[in-house]
């Protein structure tokens, strides 16, 4: 853990040095520029006049727990909500079959069930993917034993 803080701190100092050098005026350039040239404030044309754009409130987030018809919108995740995002309760493995049920570490979502593929006759490496009759699922490869 030592030497992973030493080369954090090493590669935070660098960055800050190649920060400075390049933030420093060149020779040809100078911090302070007294040419005597007349540089009044000149007013942009547009004060006074607002825009309707910018006068516009935004609406925020549409978020599906408001607006439910979002999740089933061309390119969204899925057709369901679940705490206010967008998922496919079939596929989805923290809100499989319903919201808020999760799958174990090892396993996956396929039609709402949780199954592990690594043993799964029906979903054997992934979803949908079933192994003929007289093999079984070993290690998400179906093979004849």
């Amino acid at each position: 853990m030592k030497p992973l803080h030493i080369f954090i701190v090493f590669a935070l100092f660098m960055a800050l040095a190649i920060t400075n050098l390049s933030a420093t005026p060149s020779e040809d350039e100078s911090l302070f520029v007294d040419n005597n040239e007349d540089r009044t404030q000149v007013e942009p044309p547009s004060v006074g006049i607002t825009s309707r754009f910018l006068g516009q409130k935004s609406r925020g987030a549409m978020t599906c727990d408001k607006y439910p018809r979002v999740c089933r919108v061309a390119g969204s995740p899925g057709p369901d909500c679940c705490k206010k995002k967008c998922v496919n309760v079939t596929r989805d493995r923290l809100n499989c079959g319903m919201c808020g049920r999760k799958c174990k570490y090892s396993e996956i979502c396929c039609k709402g069930k949780c199954v592990n593929p690594m043993s799964s006759k029906w979903h054997c490496g992934g979803c949908n993917n079933g192994c003929d009759k007289g093999s079984k699922c070993l290690y998400g490869m179906c093979s004849y034993a």
